[in-house]
């Protein structure tokens, strides 16, 4: 089985807030990259020891999110790739996340956000979906299946939600009950930094034995599509709050036949 593992920075068990961790000039960067690198290394045991073959990791992170001084070797890792390209095509049996948070203003979510704090909501053809959705879309596409992710609680519950039978694993719970959407920018950002987390250790723990069941289910299930794909022809839209010097405006892209195509096409005002 050939995976396309997603990764980003803001699921991560320990990863306490943006400001201070996810950012590329943050004072513990460098640990949150550790440990993010960490969980994708058990999710790596796990998926080989269900039968996992060949793994491609991608570095999801806006400012970079793996070490590959301690990514596991048996790994390839996919930093970047050209605009306007997505990578993942149908030689991939099934995709995976680790590190994955919440769409943007969700309730009860750690660092929700889609793309950057910036976004209010993100949709194709009326689908309010984050960034784990828009990889959902392109690879139900391509026929290619979501197996497993793991992140914060309210990540799993959209990912559920989205792709029925998906492998989840919760390593941090947010506790704010509040969607933030009348917040500026940085009032936003840390509206989203309360939460609960699981000890790095059991949150790898966790990462492990839940990749491996995705892997060893995905080779006897019949899961990972999603149910109800939008059909053509296809609109995004992304509303995007006010800044200080900038008002509240919406933004948005077609296309007349691909789901991969309007996910790529560049933004226009929507006036």
């Amino acid at each position: 089985m050939k995976l396309y593992v997603m990764t980003d920075l803001e699921g991560v068990a320990g990863v306490l807030d943006s400001e201070n961790w996810c950012q590329h000039s943050s004072k513990h960067k460098d640990l949150a990259v550790e440990l993010l690198t960490r969980e994708v290394n058990a999710a790596v045991d796990g998926f080989i020891e269900g039968g996992a073959t060949e793994i491609m990791i991608v570095d999801g992170h806006g400012s970079g999110g793996i070490n590959p001084a301690i990514l596991d070797p048996r790994v390839q890792l996919m930093r970047w790739y050209p605009a306007g390209l997505l990578p993942l095509d149908s030689s991939y049996d099934a995709v995976a996340w680790v590190g994955q948070h919440a769409k943007a203003c969700t309730k009860y979510a750690h660092l929700a956000h889609t793309q950057s704090m910036w976004t209010i909501d993100f949709s194709v053809n009326g689908l309010s979906i984050g960034e784990f959705g828009r990889l959902a879309l392109c690879a139900a596409e391509r026929g290619v299946r979501c197996i497993f992710g793991s992140g914060d609680e309210a990540f799993t519950r959209e990912a559920q939600a989205l792709v029925p039978g998906i492998e989840t694993v919760c390593v941090k719970w947010g506790t704010s009950p509040d969607t933030g959407e009348e917040l500026p920018f940085a009032e936003y950002r840390r509206s989203k930094a309360p939460g609960i987390h699981l000890s790095v250790v059991k949150a790898r723990e966790l990462i492990r034995e839940g990749a491996c069941r995705a892997v060893k289910r995905a080779m006897n299930e019949d899961f990972g599509l999603i149910a109800d794909l939008p059909k053509p022809p296809y609109r995004v839209d992304v509303k995007l709050r006010a800044g200080d010097d900038t008002p509240a405006r919406t933004l948005y892209a077609t296309h007349p036949s691909s789901i991969v195509g309007v996910l790529y096409t560049p933004l226009e005002s929507a006036g």
